[in-house]
């Protein structure tokens, strides 16, 4: 396994063309600018990742109440990791900077949730009957007795997505500047 891994790792990543980085870089930063220029914290993509969240709660529901509580979040960050998992195995820079882009973009999104835990002002999006519908982060952060750290909880996740979505752009020019030099 750990052999497999390193072998893995020891393969050279795809190059990107220098027209195909400044194709993503300015992608990235109109997303970026977009992303930051939103006050209310709820970005188009958002809509894809409140679908993957609430099958998260469907998926994971059965396997209890406090695990289909958390199954939104699970979900809605693990199905970009897996992707970018994927695209790490097969070494396809873009679209593993891509998947890793938006996993951290999730944060943001989760971050704004977090955000409403004790105003619970956000409107709240069920698959089931509206009369059972509660505010994760709020029954989350009131099981663990957390709840008066809900602003510093969403400030560091919000602070992490924002760093995690700078470090992959630069992960991906880093990578594309490498690759250049190794070619003859």
């Amino acid at each position: 396994m750990i052999g497999h891994l390193n072998e893995i790792v020891e393969r050279d990543w795809q190059p990107v063309s220098r027209w195909a980085l400044g194709a993503w870089l300015v992608f990235y930063g109109l997303f970026l600018i977009y992303a930051f220029t939103q006050d209310h914290g709820f970005l188009f993509i958002d809509s894809a990742n409140l679908v993957v969240h609430e099958g998260g709660h469907l998926l994971f529901g059965w396997f209890g109440h406090t695990l289909g509580l958390w199954g939104g979040t699970i979900l809605q960050w693990l199905v970009p990791l897996l992707l970018a998992a994927y695209f790490f195995v097969h070494r396809q820079t873009t679209a593993f900077a891509f998947c890793m882009f938006f996993f951290f973009e999730n944060w943001i999104y989760t971050a704004t949730y977090i955000a409403d835990a004790r105003s619970m002002s956000l409107p709240l999006v069920t698959v089931g009957d509206p009369e059972f519908a509660e505010h994760d982060w709020h029954a989350i952060f009131t099981s663990l007795g957390v709840l008066q750290y809900y602003t510093r909880i969403a400030a560091t996740i919000r602070l992490l997505g924002w760093c995690g979505m700078f470090a992959t752009v630069l992960w991906l020019v880093r990578q594309s500047l490498l690759s250049k030099a190794r070619q003859p």
